[in-house]
């Protein structure tokens, strides 16, 4: 690019085709925004300028911000998104459907190392709404060369660096050995059955059990008979090595993935499989509340996304749940966002 000045005088004949490298106001309104070509529309504002302003003559080889952040944008919206024009010279990719949120992080990184490129994005592996922001995609200078966005396209190859996969509409049973009263019931199940269905899932049932580990692998048997994707048992005592819901794994064949995770509150959860389905225990602190590690795990899930003992280890980094972490969960209240602003 070639660095040019203009002015008043400057012939509208010699700008055209310019852009302008600087917001430009006279008279307190504005005449050019930054980024804005120069064009047989909007030159007569050179006339109105007060004082010299700067902006530059783009080089064949060379791509304007707002056409080289759209490109950028389609390279690496995948499914479940929508990329929406450029505002401010930045582009922004939005949530079009409630899902989990993917991000390839490492792919990302070797994009923000191309020079020029900006791309910052929402954490991975969040619970979003439709309309939400996930990414956002810019070039930090007013012109980028067209090698930028070749490098970019061998990088993001499949295109999936930023997609939302949809929740699906899994089978869900509920056990618990927690002795409840009533009202704590009630309360339970409501919380349960609150969440299941926000994530869009059919709720199979409760079973309300004595702890006897016959009982309780009875229920996660009959549940998997009746077609159960996901099982979940509340209550118990992680750290009794005789409590019944552990004792009841191996009877139904369900492999322990970890027992308790590196996340506060929430670090007594454990996960098991039952070949394919996931069973994992609600415990006491995640019988009521969002703000778990169940509810960072369960969005995974409902996804289809098999969790390992890698997924559970990773939480430790940021797994200290306090409350400026709330955005890390699923908003269970909401079914859309509608007031992100674009900029």
């Amino acid at each position: 690019m070639q660095p040019v000045v203009l002015d008043a005088k400057t012939p509208a004949i010699d700008a055209i085709g310019a852009i302008v490298a600087e917001e430009v106001r006279a008279g307190g309104k504005r005449l050019f925004r930054k980024g804005e070509i120069i064009t047989e529309a909007n030159a007569a504002g050179l006339a109105r300028l007060d004082r010299q302003i700067h902006a530059v003559r783009p080089d064949p080889d060379e791509i304007h911000e707002d056409d080289a952040a759209r490109e950028l944008a389609v390279l690496i919206a995948g499914e479940g998104t929508e990329i929406r024009k450029p505002v401010l010279s930045r582009v922004n990719i939005r949530a079009a459907r409630k899902g989990l949120l993917r991000v390839d992080v490492e792919r990302v990184q070797e994009l923000n190392l191309i020079p020029d490129v900006a791309i910052f994005t929402q954490l991975d592996r969040l619970a979003v709404l439709p309309g939400k922001v996930l990414a956002g995609v810019k070039i930090s200078p007013v012109v980028t060369p067209r090698s930028t966005i070749e490098r970019a396209a061998e990088i993001a190859r499949d295109r999936q660096i930023v997609q939302v996969k949809p929740f699906l509409p899994l089978r869900v049973g509920v056990l618990s050995t927690e002795g409840m009263n009533d009202k704590a019931r009630d309360r339970f199940q409501e919380s349960v059955r609150r969440k299941i269905d926000w994530y869009g899932a059919e709720l199979l049932g409760f079973d309300d059990l004595p702890k006897d580990a016959g009982a309780v692998a009875g229920s996660i048997q009959g549940y998997v008979d009746r077609g159960a994707d996901l099982v979940l048992a509340g209550g118990g005592n992680t750290i009794d090595p005789l409590d019944a819901t552990l004792q009841a794994l191996p009877r139904v064949d369900a492999e322990i993935v970890t027992f308790g995770a590196p996340v506060h509150p929430g670090s007594m959860l454990w996960l098991a499989y039952r070949g394919d389905v996931p069973v994992f225990n609600l415990a006491s602190c995640s019988m009521y509340s969002r703000s778990t590690s169940a509810d960072l795990i369960l969005p995974w899930i409902m996804a289809g996304e098999r969790v390992g003992a890698r997924d559970i280890a990773a939480l430790g980094y940021g797994g200290s749940l306090d409350r400026d972490m709330q955005y890390r969960f699923p908003p269970y209240d909401a079914e859309t966002v509608t007031d992100e602003p674009e900029s």
